[in-house]
């Protein structure tokens, strides 16, 4: 594992930090698709659900005093109902149609803020279940479930300092469910992972990301940290997709 895929990585991991704590996601967003070109989408996802779930620990305390745990409770509990047909379809799924999914759903969530303006107004229960379980299916296949939560935060009219401090525990319960489902199910494990070394700094940018995040935060708006990582995400989601596609055709 070459110093410059280091620095690249990390460099992803601060700014998703950064991005995740301005405007509820992005660690999933910008990690995914730079760890899939570096390490692999298998290893690459199991990594980015393993800093998601640090990133969202952190995050969940900071803005705790916002989180809304009934909208907590109603997409949490069918977070496992999603992530196990994910676990098993990425046991058998080829390397390349992963690429191609990761590169695709990271392009989808960038233009869902755009285009799901006119999703229509949803009331119930549903819509935070099917949220809940689209959320753990993608989550666990790409390591991004913001296009499941941007539907469900549009077609429930959720404001968006709550949307963005509720995501955190509800990221947080979605990485560790990921984690535990392809791990028990075999469809990825420490052994595909890089050294241990590599994945501890990694790990160990998480709270200096966070900080950051906090810093940015308070000095700029997340409008605008939004465009700067949104080219940063789709230069990854459009090498990884060029990436799976080569390999499928090749």
């Amino acid at each position: 594992m070459s110093a410059g895929a280091l620095v690249l990585v990390v460099a992803a991991v601060v700014l998703g930090c950064v991005l995740q704590r301005t405007s509820g996601m992005g660690t999933g967003l910008v990690l995914s698709p730079t760890l899939a070109l570096v390490i692999g989408p298998v290893p690459g996802v199991l990594l980015t659900n393993a800093t998601t779930v640090v990133s969202a620990l952190l995050l969940t305390l900071a803005v705790r005093a916002d989180v809304d745990w009934r909208r907590y409770a109603a997409v949490a509990p069918l977070v496992l109902v999603g992530s196990v047909p994910a676990a098993l379809l990425v046991r058998v799924v080829d390397r390349g149609w992963l690429e191609v999914v990761i590169g695709a759903v990271v392009l989808l969530a960038l233009a869902g803020a755009v285009v799901m303006r006119g999703v229509p107004y949803l009331p119930g229960r549903l819509p935070g279940l099917l949220a809940g379980a689209v959320g753990g299916f993608l989550n666990t296949t790409v390591g991004v479930a913001a296009p499941a939560m941007l539907v469900y935060a549009q077609a429930t009219r959720w404001e968006q300092r709550s949307f963005a401090a509720t995501l955190q525990p509800l990221f947080l319960t979605m990485g560790v469910v990921s984690l535990v489902t392809k791990v028990a199910l075999g469809a990825a494990g420490p052994a595909g992972l890089p050294p241990w070394w590599f994945v501890l700094t990694v790990m160990a940018a998480v709270p200096v990301g966070v900080v950051a995040g906090g810093w940015v935060a308070r000095r700029v708006s997340a409008r605008a940290a939004r465009r700067v990582a949104g080219v940063v995400v789709s230069v990854g989601a459009v090498s990884t997709l060029v990436r799976g596609l080569l390999r499928l055709l090749g």
